[in-house]
């Protein structure tokens, strides 16, 4: 591990991006250029110290999943990526579906979207990215453990997670989830994290074995779906989905037709924000956040 090339770096990342890059308002007058060390730790779910402590060379060796956050927030390319985990001296992802890294141009424009809920998800159903609207409408992934934030898993081993979907439309996102997954997995056979999503979906929940059987095979690029908020109630939301050059990351954006109810909700919605989420039912409620830490 390079620390003085991986503090440096990281310096030279974080100048190089205002907070209109990333979602942030400008703020008070800045006496330095780019984004404040206290914004980057937020943007990667760290402590301050332990990300200045990065900067100054001073701080022990970072695991991949901080590395992974770090790349995330200061909104570096599949290369700068690679070249971080290099200077912590770790070896680069080398499955890039599966490393979780959002393509630069998807969170670019995810970090404009701030009326409206927008999440980055992966082909397989992995979350990658959410705006503060998203985690009020289903729920901050973030929160979650790492391998708890696949909508598709959750979906089919955790009861909490149908209950934002309407009752009458549970069996019909089922089957669309099982046919999404079966389409990518036919498209890419050799995927190791799509085919052990499969196997432990088939091994852990009858009803996701079932209907893979039927062997649908359909990927949903635009759709109306309802959402049950436990504070604002019913909405019905038009998803436009914009793929990635590679087609394995979604940005999913949840819009409400004009003059419609579901528009007042979704306008109730981002004035609430997560603090009313928050304060709903505990089976609503998501888990208290996880704080990447230093490793021991």
């Amino acid at each position: 591990m390079d620390r003085t090339q991986l503090a440096d770096f990281l310096r030279r990342s974080r100048e190089r991006l205002a907070p209109a890059d990333v979602g942030l308002p400008l703020g008070a007058r800045r006496r330095t250029p780019g984004l404040r060390r206290e914004e980057v730790a937020h943007l990667a779910g760290m402590s301050t110290d332990y990300y200045t402590r990065l900067e100054q060379a001073r701080g022990p060796r970072p695991s991949r999943q901080i590395l992974a956050a770090v790349a995330r927030a200061l909104r570096l390319s599949d290369d700068e990526r690679d070249h971080l985990f290099l200077l912590a001296g770790e070896e680069p992802p080398r499955d890039r579906r599966a490393s979780g890294h959002v393509r630069p141009g998807l969170l670019l424009i995810l970090d404009r979207l701030d009326d409206t809920p927008a999440q980055v998800v992966s082909d397989v159903g992995d979350v990658l990215a959410q705006n503060p609207m998203a985690a009020a409408l289903v729920g901050d992934a973030s929160a979650r453990h790492a391998d708890q934030r696949n909508v598709v898993l959750r979906y089919f081993t955790d009861p909490r997670a149908r209950e934002i979907v309407p009752p009458e439309d549970r069996a019909e996102l089922a089957r669309a989830h099982v046919a999404n997954l079966r389409a990518v997995l036919a498209a890419r056979p050799d995927d190791a994290h799509a085919a052990r999503l499969v196997s432990g979906l088939r091994a852990e929940s009858p009803e996701f074995a079932q209907l893979w059987e039927a062997h649908e095979a359909a990927v949903r690029r635009r759709d109306t779906k309802r959402f049950v908020h436990p504070v604002v109630g019913l909405l019905e939301l038009d998803c436009e989905v914009l793929l990635s050059g590679e087609h394995d990351q979604r940005l999913i954006v949840y819009t409400a037709r004009p003059r419609s109810e579901s528009q007042t909700r979704l306008q109730l919605l981002r004035v609430i924000g997560l603090q009313d989420f928050s304060s709903a039912s505990p089976g609503d409620r998501p888990p208290a956040p996880e704080t990447a830490q230093p490793p021991h």
